[in-house]
């Protein structure tokens, strides 16, 4: 079988999310870099990515030997570990995976909100993001936060219990960005039972392999990062990828 081709950009979160499950099992992939919104030759709007992901979005997942292409996120970490036996991630329960799968429908209008509120409009500015939309997306997100702090984690150490799941890895992604070692956009003091699961995360085995791009472009809570700080941050996540990659 030959090595599944994973199309994105180490920027992105849910292609982090993939990348880190991969990681996790010492499961070989190629990325791919695709440039979000372009319709140039390495776009996500260009009609050869297009004929593999119709929704022209990233991650994509190809795997060579058969033509079969897989886009979102959260598809592609279930039929990962579907078809590779992950059952440490996504249990072989059908209950478990079906919380599971909740969580993972529930956290596209809600947590995902990190994304669209916070970060997108600091460091892409030509999307113009309304100063509304932003308001309301960070709304949307700290009342999710309230959902996992009294719900998710009130009494267990991970999201579905003692265990890392995918809806840990899907949920992290997104909020452990946020965090003052991060991007420093969010005020986490209201949250103690998220704040100690952020630090649970940060020692799950790729953590840290997978978040070199934003360790290296670092605090834009007051500045937005420059053009050359990106470069540099995702060359470097390219660079750590490759020697993580190489070590399997």
């Amino acid at each position: 079988m030959s090595t599944p081709i994973l199309y994105g950009v180490p920027f992105s979160q849910p292609v982090r999310a993939v990348m880190w499950l991969f990681i996790m099992h010492k499961s070989p992939f190629e990325l791919v870099l695709i440039n979000p919104g372009s319709k140039g030759d390495n776009g996500s709007r260009n009609p050869g990515y297009l004929a593999k992901c119709p929704g022209g979005t990233i991650p994509c997942l190809e795997e060579p030997d058969t033509g079969f292409t897989l886009g979102e996120a959260h598809a592609i970490l279930t039929y990962l570990s579907r078809t590779n036996g992950w059952t440490d991630v996504y249990p072989d329960d059908e209950r478990a995976r079906a919380k599971i799968d909740a969580y993972l429908h529930y956290h596209h209008r809600n947590v995902r909100e990190a994304s669209l509120g916070l970060v997108a409009p600091k460091i892409r500015k030509d999307l113009d993001i309304p100063e509304s939309f932003q308001e309301s997306a960070k709304r949307n997100l700290t009342n999710a936060l309230k959902t996992l702090e009294s719900s998710y984690l009130a009494e267990n150490k991970f999201l579905m219990g003692d265990e890392v799941s995918l809806a840990d890895i899907a949920a992290y992604v997104e909020i452990g960005q946020l965090r003052p070692e991060f991007t420093n956009v969010y005020d986490f003091s209201d949250f103690p039972n998220v704040r100690r699961w952020l630090n649970d995360m940060a020692k799950v085995p790729g953590h840290d392999e997978v978040h070199v791009v934003l360790a290296e472009m670092g605090d834009i809570s007051e500045q937005a990062p420059e053009m050359e700080t990106m470069k540099n941050a995702n060359i470097t996540a390219l660079k750590t990828l490759k020697e993580t990659l190489a070590g399997f």
